[in-house]
């Protein structure tokens, strides 16, 4: 077997392996936040920044059902100038939270992506999002670092690579927003 066989059969363990139950549970609270009319703040570092901003972009275009209300999706990685300020005048540690603290209600939701669980601004926006009462998720690896433990819901990719897990990320982002457009286009209580 060359290594390219073996890379894609391991992803498609860590896929295969992710428990159905977490990914169901993401599912149903982003349904519970559309119906409640709340907004959807998407983060993380990196290649999960890259991630949030493929999410909120497929939450708040891919699910639009003619009729009804649209998802509330924005993802905190995307105004550079805000990032940089906050990063060059407080500290990187705080560039989710501080724009958390210009838009968060109670009752929005808040999902963190952090490979390792462990990335210092994704946990402090998580401390804030429990303290202003929001849904939050956390997206992890396989140990789910600080972040499994601080969130109301944790879904963890089976595997402690960082590129699998990001890819798994990247494809249970596009089943979730899939789901999601399905239970909007059927819901009959909006």
């Amino acid at each position: 077997m060359n290594s390219i066989q073996k890379y894609l059969l391991e992803f498609q363990s860590v896929i295969g392996q992710t428990p159905m139950d977490q990914i169901e549970r993401v599912i149903h609270l982003l349904y519970k936040t559309w119906k409640q009319s709340g907004k959807i703040f998407i983060l993380g570092n990196g290649g999960s920044a890259s991630t949030a901003t493929h999410m909120a972009n497929d939450l708040a275009k891919a699910t639009i059902v003619a009729g009804k209300p649209r998802v509330k999706a924005i993802a905190l990685t995307d105004c550079i100038s805000l990032i940089t300020a906050w990063a060059n005048d407080s500290s990187y540690e705080s560039i989710f939270k501080e724009q958390l603290e210009n838009l968060l209600d109670k009752g929005d939701l808040v999902l963190g992506i952090s490979a390792s669980g462990n990335s210092p601004n994704v946990l402090r926006a998580m401390e804030f999002a429990r303290k202003m009462e929001a849904t939050t998720i956390g997206w992890t690896g396989l140990s789910g670092g600080k972040l499994r433990s601080m969130v109301d819901h944790c879904l963890q990719s089976p595997t402690d690579d960082v590129g699998m897990i990001e890819g798994a990320h990247m494809v249970i982002e596009h089943l979730v927003a899939n789901q999601l457009f399905e239970l909007i286009r059927d819901d009959t209580t909006v």
